[in-house]
């Protein structure tokens, strides 16, 4: 669906508390989240917009976004344990 919200909080709800604890104390972890929020953001306004960038750019910024959405879900995952 076009512009649908990826926010690594609506992404895992299930772990809100752990993600703003983890974005509060894990230097490392607040800047991977910030910086997949800022991506997220940028594809849904390009998607929104009308995609004024070509198929292989909008594939390997979604690519990035799912590249940082497992590692934050690894470092929350690892946290729980």
């Amino acid at each position: 669906m076009l512009g649908e919200n990826h926010s690594l909080i609506h992404e895992f709800p299930e772990h809100k508390d752990l993600i703003v604890m983890l974005s509060q104390s894990n230097e490392s972890f607040a800047k991977q989240t910030k910086k997949y929020n800022a991506l997220d953001k940028e594809i849904r306004e390009l998607e929104l917009n009308g995609a004024p960038i070509d198929d292989e750019a909008m594939h390997q910024l979604k690519h990035d976004r799912a590249v940082l959405k497992d590692a934050l879900y690894q470092c929350l995952v690892a946290e729980k344990q």
